[in-house]
Order: C-alpha cells, then sequence, then structure tokens
C-alpha cells in the first residue's frame, strides 16, 4: 500500500508519484504489498524534521526514514511485503532546484522520490562507489519510467 499526502501549498501530480513508485517497486522486485507513506510538506516541516532527524538546520529537499531494513529482490525471489518507511519531501525546495537545473516540478518530484525509495532499500552515497552505484541505478529508474509514461499516453 502506497500512501501520498500533500501537506504543501504546492500543486503536485500525486498521480505521477504513485505510478513512478508503482513502477520503481516493479522493476526492483519489491512486493506490492510492501508499505509506504510519502508526505509532501513546506519548507517549515521540513526543517524541523531536518533539525530533529539531521541535526542540520534550514530545509532540506528529501528525507528518508527505512523501518523494515527491505532491499531490493530478484525476478525469482521478489521482496516480501512490510513496511518500507517514510519519503518526505519539500515541494518548495525542489521548485527552485528544478528551476536551477531547467526541468519542471514533477521531474524534481521525481527524482528526489526516486531518491528516498533507493534509501529506503538500502542505498547510499556517502562514499564514490556507493554513490556511482545509487545514482546509475536512479537514471536508470528514472529512464524506464519515462519510456512507461509515454507508452501509457500512446495507449
Amino acid at each position: 500500500m502506497i500512501d501520498i499526502n500533500n501537506e504543501s501549498d504546492l500543486d503536485v501530480d500525486v498521480e505521477a508519484l504513485l505510478r513512478l513508485v508503482q513502477h520503481h517497486l516493479l522493476e526492483l522486485h519489491v512486493s506490492p504489498d510492501a508499505e509506504l507513506a510519502i508526505v509532501l510538506v513546506d519548507e517549515a516541516a521540513m526543517a524541523e524534521l531536518h533539525v530533529q532527524w539531521m541535526d542540520e538546520p534550514g530545509p532540506t529537499d528529501v528525507l528518508s526514514f527505512p523501518m523494515d531494513e527491505l532491499r531490493p529482490g530478484t525476478a525469482e525471489q521478489v521482496t516480501p511485503p512490510g513496511l518500507l518507511g517514510d519519503i518526505v519531501v519539500c515541494p518548495q525546495i525542489a521548485e527552485t532546484q528544478a528551476e536551477t537545473a531547467g526541468h519542471s516540478l514533477l521531474d524534481e518530484m521525481k527524482l528526489l522520490t526516486t531518491h528516498g525509495l533507493l534509501h529506503l532499500l538500502g542505498y547510499d552515497h556517502a562514499l564514490p562507489d556507493e554513490e556511482r552505484r545509487m545514482f546509475a541505478l536512479q537514471r536508470e529508474l528514472l529512464t524506464h519510467f519515462a519510456s512507461a509514461e509515454r507508452r501509457r499516453r500512446r495507449a
């Protein structure tokens, strides 16, 4: 079950984010019955969470809170159902980053949601090798999702 709650003041296409996460879980062989919550919050709420959990001042773009430490499965053995955890995204920060990057808010939200999901599944980018692996998978997932969305629109 995937629950998306937009508590921010920005209008975000939560249906697209839902399709994105469903797509990624399928590609990563995670049970469709895994539980995941995505919360979109304003800058003040994100700043509070950032200080509380990371001991860093100011808002950030995305935070992940893993629960059952689920990991990606394989085609032969899908990850069993469980509690993946929570992804918290700040659309206001995402909007600023999207402008800087020259793409849409939705594209930035998809990037941040994918990034948060990979953190829930045990990926990290603290070390150079980890960063290369995580960011390559992130690009691959987003590319595959974009292709799936083009096919969906044509159907």
